[in-house]
């Protein structure tokens, strides 16, 4: 790779870095040919985007982002790497988890940014896949907002349904 189709590697890197603010690192050496292959069609069957990089073009492309990923790059980019760009935080780590059902001990997670905040190491796993997504987040507030509209109205439909049971008895009564 000459300097020049370096240079446009990482301008497309920081240029994704910069408009996805989820991306996973991982190690997925040792795997084969077919294996790689159906972990990319899982990949894009979920809508996640995943590219094998240097090493050292990551780093560049780290380095003139925004955010300080300065300990990131010490802890993580060492070895085989790959990329993982995800509109959803935890959509990633959904999907190394499912891959892994099949047999595979890889890809093996070597870090992750999800808004910023930078996770380190195959224990993260659990908590990331855990993470709600900011639509589950939304849903889950409004039905928190809804619920006691729904009590509300369900108190006047039964009272109102008893209140009519007790008028039409005293009006059989007379």
């Amino acid at each position: 790779m000459n300097k020049a189709e370096k240079t446009q590697v990482i301008g497309e890197l920081k240029a994704k870095f910069a408009s996805t603010t989820n991306f996973y690192i991982t190690d997925a050496s040792g795997l084969t040919v077919e294996q790689v292959n159906n972990f990319r069609k899982l990949c894009y069957t979920k809508g996640i985007e995943y590219k094998v990089i240097k090493n050292s073009l990551i780093k560049k492309a780290l380095s003139e982002s925004k955010t300080d990923y300065k300990s990131f790059e010490d802890k993580v980019l060492t070895g085989f790497s790959g990329v993982l760009f995800s509109e959803t935080g935890n959509l990633p780590a959904k999907v190394l988890k499912e891959f892994r059902k099949g047999g595979s001990e890889k890809p093996l997670l070597k870090g992750a940014s999800i808004d910023s905040a930078l996770f380190f190491g195959e224990e993260s796993l659990d908590v990331l896949s855990a993470l709600k997504s900011k639509n589950e987040l939304i849903g889950d507030i409004v039905m928190l907002l809804q619920s006691p509209a729904k009590n509300v109205i369900g108190a006047l439909k039964s009272s109102g349904g008893k209140l009519a049971g007790i008028l039409k008895t005293l009006e059989e009564k007379k």
